[in-house]
């Protein structure tokens, strides 16, 4: 919507201030800038705004707007004069403007940095947040305008916008005159303000997809009159669900007389049902979709399921419906799963739906399950089904237009019937959010994810987001460091899943292994070894055992402090008549879950070869956890907190926030836009009552082994992430952070490259001194007798040294000469090295002093532009650079970062005195990372730092090269305010 010619001419429409944003309700709506178009649209507005609202606005009577008022609140210059508005249907529902004013409190431009703000929402939206989410807007336009400050008057009666000004987290100042509360708010992001900010796009986010999930009605448009075809299945599988909501029939073509479909009502159009449709599935081609969401808008439709293909995943072309498709419903406040998406599953009792195409509903169970393919989802139910694993919920997105896996893990950290979140994802999206998300999801229940399309270094059809230049290494190593178990296959991502959701969280490594096999015993033993695991010899039980003498085998293991874990092998027995017993597996089941039932809480998984039955006995037996509890907040809802079991017996401090909905009934609780303190009581939870858990069982060794190791590594994580690392503090006396910004700006320029540009030797290492970083001096040598004067300058030993690029950090091919004790070696190494390799002009050699003996090793620093700032660590050479040796971790990185990223390479033990040598400072190292990670952390136009080599030697380090790039800063979407983002 472009601005007309009455408006500042030097200030064009700002665009990129328009966003779709997920309101309190899980809603969506539209904030934009307004415009001298608005003018109808505003006066609307205003009609319906009740009488107490317009005196809370104008602190007097004022009934209607003048035709001046209607002149002054459209017409902006988009920099001291601002107005937003949020628009559902293309119609406002709130409005909020800014006027830049000096210290007088008149009108006034810059470098005047205050301004007054007021805002103005229908009565039938309040309480939705929608004051809230365009203060968040405004607040970010203004600081882009060079604001500092908002200026509000309030009155004293006018609760609710005190309320939002309160809970916004900005720092802030209030006083009492004339009659009005007077605030101040500066508007430099806090701690407290970002914090609140995620905290409501939590549960915004979690509410919408609950939305989506627990509906009261659903419609399915485009239900075939005779059976076949995509809605009918939708319509069939619906019914055989049992969904407890009404279901209504939906087509244009049905005959007038019609009235009902497979015993449910029958509608031409959504307008001839007398209730409000909560979900529409729409399964018709896709030139009628548009029609279709039209439909849905202008009746009141919350959420859609479009099953419909035909968009992005057929080109350029279908990309642009798509986008259209998103556009259009999110201008009506709707959320989209889809297009080209499978459909969605909820088995709670309370809602029973089956909105899919999967013919069968899987049972009820602890999983929740996300997948951006529907070939996937359906083997991903098929295998579940066959482990007898049940589901809490079921997403298949398909292209994933709008609903992604961030709002599924926003929903599945608040989901009660949800203990374990599986994801198979082709495209992180937004990889900083999903990293924030998963970290906090993980801390309280276990986040397993298959990640497709790793190599292929673009994105699936379909999926226009940023594409991450990071190796697939690096990404996994950035999710272990978040908690998520990342796994290869949706093979593994079931047998991780089954362990973690019926069994509790291992207290170590050590594994107990025991059965009738010892050939079998053995390979469950070397699996162990492989995976890192401590596994104790194996019990052979011979293959004379009962299932008794397994029962009893399994209660001596538990009972045993010294395993944390105990893994059952079994073959078919030896009956009394000596031939192999190989069927009835419910005796063998019985017998191990009278054992676990009567030990400690350990987990337990059995591998089994050819026992008819086993695995179906199993799956049906309790589980060893003890029965899972959950706290009980002030306000009467559960919530997760330290101590609890299943899966986890390890602590935790991360604790969800009170949910404001009920993910089983579709009801909404009393919500708040700020996190309260809660008084945790463990109360039982009867759902693991109700539902008991299962004993999981492995056809390969190889599998239930690295089940258990993924359990043990997950189970390590959350123990540390109870007391999480901190970024020392000591590092503030000795870091120029406002010297290194001016430094940043003069080396920039006024006008900077795009593409950034490289840091000489000098300026590398002004830059890097300011964050104590100090890099070893060197000194041209273009000929023997520049180099001589040199060492002596620098004082022997020296090293000789070309720079050139194709010869840089190359020894093996000669580029570098060490030890050099006097004059006579340095004048004889210059001569052979300009003999072998080039003249002086090509070689650029420089001279270094020597440092003390160490390892080398090689420090990095990079901005991707999808996955943020990222540090790593490796040994240099062919460790780091030939076999791929190398720990990453996200910035800001800890304490706790910095020491695990030095130990995680395979070639640690380097450092940690091998062989024999001694010990390097491990220590001073990981200063040398903390400190890093903070200059790139404070300047983000640091985009990449490398330090090689740095050496490490038994007392402190010495940096021998260095180089840095300085370029424009990439934009964080994650530090601006909450907006859906548009694929």
């Amino acid at each position: 919507m472009e601005p007309t010619p009455e408006q500042s001419p030097h200030h064009a429409y700002p665009d990129h201030w328009e966003a779709d944003v997920v309101l309190r309700d899980g809603g969506t709506a539209r904030i934009r800038p307004i415009t001298t178009d608005d003018a109808e649209r505003l006066v609307s507005f205003y009609e319906q705004v009740s009488d107490e609202s317009k005196y809370y606005r104008f602190f007097a009577p004022y009934p209607r707007l003048s035709d001046r008022d209607v002149h002054r609140f459209t017409h902006h210059d988009y920099v001291d004069r601002v107005g937003l508005a949020v628009t559902i249907g293309g119609e406002f529902i709130g409005t909020v403007r800014y006027d830049r004013i000096n210290e007088q409190g008149r009108p006034a431009s810059a470098p005047a940095d205050e301004a007054e703000v007021a805002f103005l929402v229908q009565d039938a939206h309040q309480g939705r947040g929608v004051a809230s989410a365009l203060l968040e807007h405004i607040a970010a336009v203004a600081r882009e305008r060079g604001i500092r400050r908002f200026a509000a008057e309030v009155l004293p009666a006018n609760t609710k916008m005190i309320k939002v000004f309160r809970d916004a987290g900005y720092t802030q100042q209030r006083s009492f005159e004339d009659g009005s509360v007077h605030l101040t708010l500066d508007l430099e992001p806090t701690e407290k303000s970002l914090a609140v900010q995620r905290g409501r796009e939590q549960r915004a986010e979690a509410r919408s997809v609950q939305r989506l999930l627990a509906p009261g009605s659903v419609a399915v448009i485009g239900t075939g009159r005779t059976p076949g075809g995509v809605g009918r299945a939708v319509l069939r599988n619906l019914l055989a669900a049992g969904f407890t909501g009404r279901t209504y029939a939906v087509n244009r073509a049905f005959d007038e007389g019609l009235t009902t479909l497979d015993g449910v009502p029958a509608h031409q159009s959504l307008g001839e049902i007398d209730e409000r449709v909560d979900l529409a599935v729409i399964a018709v081609p896709a030139h009628r979709v548009p029609e279709a969401v039209a439909d849905c808008g202008e009746h009141g439709v919350q959420g859609l399921v479009v099953l419909s293909a035909g968009y992005a995943e057929r080109g350029s072309a279908g990309r642009e419906l798509q986008r259209e498709l998103v556009r259009q419903a999110r201008s009506y406040g709707m959320r989209i799963i889809g297009p080209n998406a499978f459909g969605i599953i909820n088995t709670a009792e309370s809602v029973r739906l089956n909105a899919s195409l999967a013919p069968e509903s899987p049972a009820r169970g602890r999983i929740g399950l996300f997948t951006q393919s529907g070939a996937i989802g359906i083997a991903l139910l098929s295998g579940l089904h066959r482990r007898g694993a049940g589901l809490s919920s079921f997403i298949s997105a398909g292209n994933r237009a709008d609903v992604s896996g961030n709002d599924f893990l926003q929903y599945s950290f608040e989901d009660l019937d949800t203990d374990v979140a599986l994801l198979y994802l082709e495209s992180l999206g937004n990889p900083r959010k999903f990293t924030r998300l998963a970290r906090r999801t993980a801390a309280v229940k276990p986040v397993v994810v298959v990640k497709g399309a790793r190599h292929s270094g673009t994105n699936p059809p379909g999926h226009a987001v940023p594409v991450s230049r990071i190796p697939d290494a690096t990404v996994s190593a950035l999710m272990r460091q978040a908690g998520v178990i990342r796994v290869d296959t949706v093979t593994e991502m079931v047998d991780a899943g089954l362990l973690l959701a019926d069994q509790p969280l291992p207290a170590g490594p050590r594994v107990a292994i025991l059965g009738n096999s010892e050939s079998l015993g053995l390979l469950t033993y070397d699996a162990c070894l492989a995976e890192g695991l401590r596994p104790r010899p194996p019990i052979d039980l011979t293959t004379a055992a009962s299932p008794q003498d397994f029962r009893d085998a399994l209660a001596e293991a538990l009972a045993d402090g010294t395993c944390d874990a105990v893994i059952v092998t079994a073959i078919p027995w030896v009956g009394e008549n000596g031939n192999a017993e190989t069927g009835d597996g419910e005796v063998l089941a019985a017998a191990l879950r009278g054992a676990a039932a009567g030990g400690p809480a350990k987990p337990v998984a059995v591998v089994h070869v050819e026992i008819g039955g086993l695995a179906e006995a199993l799956a049906a037996a309790s589980s060893t956890a003890a029965p899972r509890t959950r706290p009980t907040t002030l306000a009467g809802r559960p919530a997760t907190t330290p101590g609890t079991t299943a899966p986890g017996a390890s602590a935790t401090t991360a604790t969800p926030p009170a949910s404001p909905t009920t993910a089983t009934t579709g009801t909404t609780a009393p919500a708040t836009d700020t996190a309260q303190p809660t008084a945790a009581t463990p109360t039982p939870d009867t759902s693991s009552a109700t539902t008991p858990g299962r004993i999981p069982a492995y056809p390969a060794a190889e599998r239930a082994v690295r089940a258990m190791a993924e359990a043990v590594k997950y189970a390590q994580w959350r123990r540390q992430a109870a007391t999480p690392g901190k970024v020392p503090e000591f590092l503030d006396d000795t870091i120029d952070e406002p010297g290194t910004a001016a430094l940043i700006d003069t080396l920039l320029g006024p006008a900077p490259d795009p593409r950034g540009r490289p840091l000489t030797h000098d300026e590398v290492s002004e830059l890097l001194g300011r964050y104590g970083i100090h890099v070893r001096p060197t000194l041209p040598a273009p000929d023997a007798e520049a180099a001589v004067a040199a060492a002596a300058r620098l004082g022997y030993p020296v090293a000789l040294k070309t720079t050139a690029p194709h010869l840089r950090h190359r020894a093996d091919l000669g580029g570098v000469r060490l030890d050099l004790a006097d004059e006579e070696a340095l004048r004889r190494a210059y001569g052979e090295l300009t003999d072998l390799l080039g003249k002086p002009a090509e070689l650029l050699p420089v001279v270094q002093a020597m440092a003390p003996r160490g390892v080398d090793t090689v420090v990095r620093a990079s901005i991707d532009a999808a996955a943020g700032a990222i540090l790593s660590f490796g040994l240099a050479g062919a460790p780091s650079e030939l076999l791929g040796d190398t720990a990453h971790r996200l910035v800001p990185a800890t304490d706790r970062d910095a020491a695990e990223l030095i130990r995680s390479i395979k070639a640690a033990p380097v450092l940690f005195g091998w062989r024999g040598s001694a010990p390097v400072d491990t220590a001073a190292l990981e200063e040398l990372l903390l400190r890093l990670s903070r200059l790139v952390d404070d300047h983000p136009e640091v985009v990449s730092v490398a330090l090689e080599p740095v050496v490490v030697a038994p007392q402190g380090i010495t940096v021998l090269g260095a180089s840095v790039r300085l370029a424009p800063p990439p934009p964080r979407g994650d530090l601006g305010p909450r907006r859906l983002p548009n694929y």
